[in-house]
């Protein structure tokens, strides 16, 4: 695959300059988008950044990250705490992210997101409030392993890192999850199913697919 060189601000803007112009394949009034990758890859701040470039553009925009719907301890750990098979299809909770978050934003659906259901760090529900996303909304997802699922995106970044980057950029205490990832690369192929790759090793100099392969 044919990459470019880029800076974090340029891709940034490129994709939102795409995105803002971007109609859902359903027809419905809300633009649901992935950006998918490793924990290490920084999927979280790569939402916030494009939220931001798309709230300047007139588009409203919701972050939402797959950790506040993880499932809880007791059935995450049900193999133990370091099952890579567990962690690759039983950590998120799949159902309430189609429930709380896809649902509603399907044509004719309310606009009312839950951000986050459940607190991983205290094992317990976060209680929050419905957020609504108004009419042409960008619904951002961010978080590992998010493709696969059939969620209904209308279009899918993927922060890539080869197996050396992501093993070094990995915390010591969570690289037992590294099989789970080379799983995801045989299994579902994100390179080359997202719609834009992003190479990620450096994080001070990444390159992309751009927007035309």
């Amino acid at each position: 695959m044919r990459l470019e060189a880029i800076t974090w601000q340029r891709l940034t803007e490129s994709l939102a300059d795409h995105l803002a112009a971007a109609r859902p394949a359903d027809g419905g009034p809300w633009l649901r988008v992935g950006v998918d990758g490793a924990p290490a890859a920084g999927t979280g701040e790569s939402a916030a950044r494009l939220g931001e470039a798309l709230r300047a553009r007139g588009r409203p925009s919701l972050v939402v990250g797959t950790e506040g719907f993880l499932r809880p301890a007791s059935l995450r750990f049900e193999h133990g705490r370091e099952d890579a098979d567990a962690y690759y299809g039983e950590w998120v909770d799949t159902g309430a992210l189609w429930r709380e978050v896809f649902t509603p934003l399907e044509p004719g659906g309310t606009g009312r997101v839950l951000p986050d259901l459940w607190d991983p760090v205290t094992d317990r529900a976060t209680r929050s409030g419905y957020v609504g996303l108004p009419p042409g909304g960008v619904l951002l997802l961010h978080g590992p392993l998010l493709l696969g699922h059939w969620f209904p995106f209308d279009f899918v970044i993927h922060l890539s890192l080869s197996p050396g980057a992501l093993a070094r950029r990995t915390e010591q205490d969570r690289r037992w999850t590294l099989p789970a990832f080379a799983r995801y690369e045989d299994e579902v192929g994100p390179r080359e199913a997202a719609d834009v790759m992003v190479r990620a090793d450096d994080p001070r100099h990444p390159a992309w697919s751009g927007l035309d392969r």
